[in-house]
């Protein structure tokens, strides 16, 4: 099979969480970031850095790492050989003036939703006061709000043929008459950045307050889709009605797609989805689409006449 697209599509419980704060109301009175229609949610920003800082973990204690590395998001490099952020997350360097300053992501992500109107409780802070003296700041009081209970719904999709590749594109008379691919990884590098991907959805914990709270987003229910297309259709499939549940997984099934559907509220666990996700991967005659044609492996910058 040909991968062109890899959908994670996650439920998972948080409990007593500011998984992502809002604006401060009154005061010191934190809020938690809602929809209008009163569900909690977590931004696709947020999203975002909780996934990469698992990628990052996860890459660390690979043997197989070699030079590469996950950069800070205040400081995203060009180096896509080696900066798993600038490749998977892509960057914007407007200084640069031309193309090589700036790469469209091919991981993409969605807000985390709550799937049912939540309940939101506040909670007050003390900071302790130790010095008595007459010339000491006064007792220090502020309110947070929290979230009692959310299943929230998340999705992350990567679009394989972005993974490690960059395209250029040539302009005569102002047409566009071609496109051009460079390969910044080979195959074997590449599949390894996807199983961090498909990895790192699994333990997504870095969220907002976690000096405090230990926020919990690993999956409760999880789907995973190897797709030959570039579908992204089943990310909706938890939210779905029974109905339209069955119709998405047909039409899946129609593409030969592959998917593997774990729940830990059944006997197919999402241990056993990940698993098998990942020796599905393993398996010979899986490749990831390559649109550069298997060109040479060469740096981003001397792709682009940087160095």
């Amino acid at each position: 099979m040909i991968i062109k697209g890899i959908l994670v599509s996650v439920l998972a419980p948080f409990e007593n969480h500011i998984a992502n704060g809002g604006e401060k109301l009154l005061g010191n009175a934190s809020s938690i970031k809602r929809r209008p229609d009163g569900k909690v949610y977590v931004s696709g920003q947020m999203q975002r850095h909780v996934l990469f800082s698992a990628i990052k973990r996860l890459n660390e204690a690979d043997e197989n790492k070699g030079t590469t590395f996950v950069s800070n998001g205040d400081g995203i490099t060009n180096q896509i050989e080696n900066d798993l952020r600038a490749d998977m997350g892509g960057f914007m360097h407007p200084s640069k003036g031309d193309y090589s300053g700036r790469r469209t992501a091919p991981l993409s992500v969605t807000p985390a939703v709550a799937m049912d109107k939540s309940e939101v409780g506040r909670d007050l802070l003390v900071r302790v006061k130790m010095d008595q003296s007459d010339d000491s700041k006064d007792q220090a009081l502020a309110t947070k709000e929290f979230s009692e209970y959310d299943l929230m719904h998340m999705n992350f999709f990567l679009d394989v043929s972005g993974l490690s590749i960059s395209k250029a594109f040539t302009y005569e008379n102002s047409f566009n008459i071609a496109t051009n691919y460079f390969k910044h990884a080979n195959d074997d590098e590449r599949m390894r950045r996807v199983k961090l991907y498909l990895q790192g959805t699994r333990y997504m914990n870095d969220y907002a307050s976690q000096a405090r709270n230990a926020v919990s987003g690993e999956p409760q229910k999880v789907l995973i889709v190897f797709d030959p297309l570039l579908g992204r259709k089943a990310s909706r499939y938890f939210t779905a009605s029974e109905l339209e549940q069955k119709n998405i997984l047909a039409e899946l099934d129609a593409k030969n797609a592959m998917y593997f559907l774990g729940d830990d509220q059944s006997e197919y666990s999402v241990h056993q989805a990940y698993s098998e996700a990942l020796e599905f991967l393993n398996q010979e005659n899986n490749i990831l689409f390559d649109p550069s044609g298997n060109a040479k492996v060469q740096t981003f910058s001397k792709a682009f006449g940087n160095e």
